[in-house]
């Protein structure tokens, strides 16, 4: 075939260019990249070389370069502020972290310092830390701006690498001076100070803090964080920020420098966790050598006066909160070493200035001081700063007796408030006689005195009576002689508390040695850098057991020969587990925890947050192990507080049934166990704890549900479960024993507390309420015609269909048949705290305090709380002038913040049927003691129920408004009925009313 075809010519030709591209690729050799070496000439290199994506030991190469010149071997220093410094920082903050913060994070491990600290070094700056501040302000905006894909993107990677990266830079007790001396020593007066202003705002600000929380919370949603950063906890913040305070002021050698500190400490203390940031500097200079007193004298110096007095009444709070609260005030004679070391802590802060001594007397003597509510401690430390100085003694004894007598104290000034200061006076008038004895004994003959004791004796309080008598005994037998000392021959003059009182003045306490205190304070971890470690998820879970693998086998033996036996009776078959359904046996745990039988293991229980298993079993053992053991031993008393403490910041972690419910019965349990220590305990916290207002919530609600238990209002059903079987009886036996008068006992509650709801209060009152008005709306009812009816017309009805017991003819009886002997411990230990500290903390130079306070949900259930406890002391109370002479001026007290809000006025208005319920068998004397308050309250109330809208009995419920006018009206009737009854008393109150 190829024989076929001759080629017709032939042509050959050279090879071209074109032909090049037809050719068939080739594998291509390796390319032989130039390599960047960085030589470390200038600044303008290391830019370069970070701007063009170097290697690794190109890095750093360029970073130690950097680092040298902040140690000082060349001139350029990257941390002061020019405009090549900020172009470099940029560079490593934007380009080089994101790129590089994983090699050189991992590249550190196992070495002392490691790359990482080069990169540190460099950035911790002024300017390196607004750069990354800056960067993260950009992230999290980029972040919001789609939110749905952060999960997925880089940005959630980034930002927690700049996090870690910050939480690396302030991580010393050193970082805040030797930031501050790289840029502080450059430039004139005029160019340093917009930057001390900008540094001050950086750190005293929180914006670091508000910041890093933010980008921590959409690392965590994005599932980027594995550990919580330190530097996003505001009181891990503080507490660093307070370190470096300390350390600066300790070194500082000029006045510039504890001028800086003087000024980030005034801004610190506004951030929040002021007694924190105060601790901290007291432990670090107050409590250290002669030189860190004398370095913290010079800081103080330098504040305002206001900003001293504010700081001397953080530490009077932080000895007494602190250290002073485990001193024995049992035997007050005897030598306390921590009242003597604390009284030096107080004479180093005030010094020989004359204005913070004036601050310290007037804490002594002023109406809202003396530490009220705490121990006898801090008051007889404060007054041993002044045992060698006669005047200051001389003028804290005659300001105290002339408050003492005063009428108007006596009448309006809190409980707690005038013990404090009975305790001041007498303790003051032992160190004047020891000093000046001629002086006591003028005092004691002057008009002063003998008023300030008449007016005692004539009070119409129980307990103004008793300490008249009390300090007058007391300052006759320092001057007179046995013969001539003045002696009531009262009974209440030989209890004990009378005796403790008088032995006041035989006390002589002086500053010593600093070595108690030191010896309480607890020693922080060595660790420089805070952290919070959070465990991994996979650690919360249940743990797996794995199957036990048996060679036995069982077989079921059926025997068919022997019938049943009907006496037998077969076992009931146990529950089923809800972890033995499982299709995994893996998963199913054999191990579980057995419930506690010690308050020791319930305590272990309640801190292993991570086994759902204790936590669970802790809550519903808690109410009646604690019941159980509270007369049995010294386990609840000796570990109450802290079962309190651990119940009040419990977290429903696990999303528990009934865990409300179950945490509140705990508390409760723990408050009828030790009533007298736990209710102040309780109302300390309420005020002074820092806890949220849903907390705060349940401490007011465990307070008004374990005094009305108390005093027999109320029954638990835990009662009767914590009861040893050993102290009961058989139940055939034991109803031949039992009568059944016990059975009416709680004639009143009508029903036992069992698991209440979250508005138990507002529930209790209510029904209070309906009692209260049920007899009124009777009386409205029948009478035919007249102003009162007619304005009660409206709700009569609504309140017959509210009440069964009217219906039948019947209503509930008001008093209890039994005597209330709880209700000098009510009124002490619960209704006397929450009344006194609440007045404390509304003349509080903190605003937060008196802005949680106000706030109108805690508010109008802190006065509930108050209506119930006055309730259940009862009408035979003793203490029930005074408790009612402070309730009513609280109540009168906060009528303005019932303008608009009608959940605070009815609060206000249910109060004020507590207190004229209990007080309705002595109307005339409640007429003759608060006369002003009864015209006030009339007026006041008349005016609530001319404004409030309501009075539709067509609506089902009635509505707040209904509820608020209703109470309103109720209350105006029992007024007027009182005004016109007792005219002629409230005639001198009246005339001057307008």
């Amino acid at each position: 075939m190829e024989e076929l075809l001759t080629p017709v010519s032939q042509t050959y030709r050279k090879s071209s260019q074109h032909d090049e591209l037809l050719k068939v690729s080739e594998s291509a050799g390796p390319t032989s990249v130039a390599k960047v070496t960085f030589r470390g000439s200038s600044p303008e290199e290391a830019l370069e070389i970070l701007k063009s994506q170097p290697s690794y030991d190109t890095l750093l190469s360029v970073l130690k370069y950097l680092q040298k010149g902040v140690q000082g071997s060349h001139a350029f220093d990257i941390r002061k502020p020019s405009p090549q410094c900020a172009q470099i920082v940029h560079v490593l903050v934007t380009e080089i972290v994101p790129n590089y913060w994983t090699v050189l994070r991992d590249a550190s491990t196992g070495r002392s310092k490691g790359d990482v600290h080069v990169l540190v070094s460099c950035l911790q700056s002024l300017s390196g830390i607004n750069a990354v501040l800056a960067h993260l302000r950009a992230l999290l905006k980029e972040a919001k701006s789609d939110p749905k894909v952060l999960k997925d993107s880089h940005t959630s990677f980034n930002m927690s690498s700049v996090l870690e990266l910050l939480s690396r830079l302030l991580h010393s007790d050193h970082d805040l001076k030797s930031i501050w001396d790289s840029v502080g020593s450059s430039g004139s007066p005029a160019q340093v100070r917009p930057i001390r202003q900008e540094f001050i705002s950086l750190f005293a600000s929180g914006k670091i803090v508000s910041l890093s929380a933010e980008a921590e919370d959409s690392c965590r949603q994005a599932g980027q964080l594995k550990s919580d950063v330190w530097i996003s906890n505001s009181k891990l913040y503080i507490d660093w920020l307070g370190r470096n305070v300390v350390q600066w002021t300790l070194s500082a050698v000029d006045e510039d420098n504890l001028k800086l500190c003087a000024e980030i400490t005034t801004r610190a203390m506004r951030l929040g966790s002021t007694e924190s940031f105060m601790n901290t500097l007291l432990r670090g200079l107050l409590l250290e050598d002669i030189e860190s007193q004398t370095a913290f004298g010079k800081l103080l110096n330098l504040f305002p006066p206001l900003e001293q007095r504010k700081i001397l009444g953080l530490i009077l709070k932080l000895l007494s909160d602190k250290y002073l609260n485990t001193v024995d005030n049992s035997s007050v004679t005897k030598d306390s070493p921590l009242i003597s070391a604390a009284s030096s802590v107080l004479r180093v802060a005030v010094g020989n200035d004359e204005t913070r001594k004036s601050s310290l007397v007037s804490w002594l003597t002023s109406g809202s001081g003396a530490g009220i509510g705490e121990g006898c401690g801090i008051r007889r430390a404060a007054v041993a700063v002044f045992a060698d100085d006669k005047d200051s003694m001389t003028t804290i004894l005659e300001r105290s007796l002339s408050q003492f007598g005063d009428q108007l104290y006596i009448k309006h000034a809190p409980l707690l408030q005038q013990d404090a200061h009975a305790q001041v006076l007498l303790l003051s008038a032992a160190y004047v006689h020891r000093l000046a004895p001629i002086k006591l004994t003028i005092l004691l003959r002057s008009s002063i005195y003998l008023n300030a004791i008449s007016n005692r004796i004539a009070a119409p309080q129980n307990r103004a009576r008793f300490l008249g008598m009390v300090v007058g005994e007391a300052l006759s037998g320092l001057v007179h002689g046995k013969e001539t000392k003045l002696d009531f021959k009262m009974d209440e003059m030989d209890t004990e508390e009378a005796r403790w009182y008088k032995s006041l003045v035989q006390i002589s306490d002086k500053a010593g040695p600093l070595d108690p205190l030191r010896e309480s304070v607890v020693q922080p971890k060595s660790a420089n850098v805070p952290k919070l470690v959070k465990p991994s998820g996979a650690a919360a879970q249940r743990p797996r057991k794995p199957p036990l693998q048996s060679g036995f086998i069982i077989e079921e033996l059926e025997d068919d020969e022997e019938g049943d036996d009907p006496d037998l009776v077969p076992y009931a078959k146990p529950d089923s587990d809800a972890e033995d359904s499982d299709d995994d046996p893996t998963l199913i745990n054999r191990g579980k925890p057995k419930a506690p039988v010690y308050v020791r293991d319930l305590i272990s229980y309640f801190r292993d947050m991570e086994s759902y298993d204790r936590q669970k079993l802790a809550l519903t053992t808690a109410p009646t192990l604690i019941r159980r053991k509270a007369n049995y031993g010294t386990e609840v008393s000796s570990h109450a507080e802290e079962l309190a403490t651990l119940l009040v910041g419990l977290q429903d972690k696990y999303d528990l049934d009934d865990f409300n419910n179950l945490r509140q019965q705990g508390m409760i349990a723990v408050v009828v166990a030790q009533p007298a220590k736990m209710g102040q305990w309780f109302a300390k916290t309420f005020f002074d704890g820092d806890y949220s207002l849903s907390q705060r919530a349940s401490v007011l609600i465990v307070l008004g549900l374990s005094g009305r238990e108390i005093a027999g209002f109320e029954t638990s059903d835990y009662t009767s479960a914590a009861q040893f079987p050993s102290k009961a009886l058989p139940a055939k036996v034991e109803k031949h024993y039992i009568t059944s008068s016990s059975s009416s006992r709680l004639e009143y509650s009508g029903t036992n507390l069992k698991p209440l709801p979250p508005n138990a209060l507002d529930s209790l009152a209510q029904t209070l309420s309906q009692t209260f008005l049920a007899p009124l709306a009777a009386e409205a009812a029948d009478a035919a015609a007249g102003p009162d009816a007619l304005k009660l017309s409206s709700f009569t009805s609504r309140l017959n269909s509210q009440s069964p017991n009217l219906r039948n003819g019947k209503a509930k009886p008001r008093v209890r048949a039994i005597p209330n002997i709880t209700a000098s411990l009510i009124a002490s230990s619960f209704f006397f705290p929450l009344t006194s500290r609440f007045q404390a903390a509304m003349h509080s130079a903190s605003a937060t305090t008196r802005g949680i306070l106000f706030q109108p949900y805690l508010l109008s259930l802190y006065l509930k709380t108050l209506a119930l406890l006055l309730h259940a002391a009862g009408p035979s109370t003793l203490a029930l002038p005074q408790m009612t002479a402070e309730f009513w001026d609280l109540l009168l007290g906060v009528r303005g913040q019932c303008v608009g809000d009608l959940g605070v006025t009815q609060a206000v208005l249910f109060a004020l049927v507590a207190l004229l319920d209990v007080n309705e068998g002595d109307m005339r004397g409640l007429c003759e003691r608060h006369g002003r308050e009864v015209v006030e309250s009339v007026e006041w109330v008349s005016g609530v129920f001319n404004n409030t809208r309501g009075g539709d009995v067509r609506a089902e419920g009635g509505g707040e408004e209904n509820e608020v006018k209703m109470l309103a009206a109720g209350v105006l009737i029992r007024l007027r009925e009182a005004v016109d009854k007792y005219q002629a008393l409230l005639m001198g109150d009246m005339i001057g009313f307008t």
